[in-house]
């Protein structure tokens, strides 16, 4: 007795991809928003993250309407740094997570960062590593074709 009719080869792709699986480049640039203007001032702890933030892989993927969210993060950044608390520091935690801001959230948004020049980087030391040294001999010298 034969089982079931296959399913219609549209039904049975996968409906779960996500749409926002990306690398991110690290030579992308992005325009950097200006911090607003405060009576008191930014700390310079928060002006340097402001422009690591906007000079970093994830930039290019905030939209302009991302800009107001994460000048709420500059502000909570800039309040722990002036008196620092568990309060701010889970906001601070939470709010990261929602703009990719950690290793786990990229990894969940499926973001990943070009790691090109480090895996070529990686490559010529390790060929460095196996090479003799001067006077040696390479063993891969006694190596011929056999026909």
């Amino acid at each position: 007795m034969p089982g079931p009719a296959p399913k219609p080869a549209a039904l049975r792709q996968r409906r779960n991809k996500t749409s926002t699986n990306t690398t991110l480049r690290t030579d992308t640039r992005v325009v950097m928003p200006d911090l607003p203007e405060r009576p008191e001032g930014w700390l310079a702890l928060t002006e340097q993250w402001w422009r690591d933030l906007w000079s970093s892989p994830m930039a290019p993927e905030y939209h302009s309407s991302d800009v107001h969210g994460l000048l709420i993060v500059a502000a909570l950044r800039d309040s722990f740094w002036r008196d620092p608390s568990k309060e701010l520091a889970g906001e601070l935690r939470l709010q990261h997570r929602e703009f990719g801001l950690t290793p786990l959230s990229r990894r969940q948004l499926q973001w990943e960062i070009e790691r090109a020049e480090d895996a070529q980087e990686r490559g010529k030391q390790r060929r460095q590593r196996q090479t003799p040294a001067e006077g040696g001999v390479d063993p891969r010298q006694a190596l011929h074709v056999v026909q």
